[in-house]
């Protein structure tokens, strides 16, 4: 089964078996933006991905057995 590279290219996988993926929304017309809502797209935005999706997207991956979480980098 072939690994979809649209999430290769925007998820990392921790050495805890976490995956890390980029908050949306801060490439261009940030001045617009209030210094409250650019903080707070600096800041992590947990999500949850399940078994069945990280099996179907990403088949190979080590990642944590239970429902995984997915931390947002800066």
């Amino acid at each position: 089964m072939k690994t979809n590279k649209s999430y290769t290219k925007r998820i990392k996988v921790t050495k805890n078996g976490k995956l890390v993926a980029r908050n949306p929304g801060r490439n261009h017309f940030n001045a617009k933006q209030s210094g409250r809502k650019r903080q707070q797209l600096r800041r992590g935005n947990h999500l949850q991905l399940s078994q069945r999706i990280i099996r179907r997207f990403l088949p190979g991956l080590k990642v944590q057995k239970t429902v995984t979480k997915v931390v947002v980098a800066e």
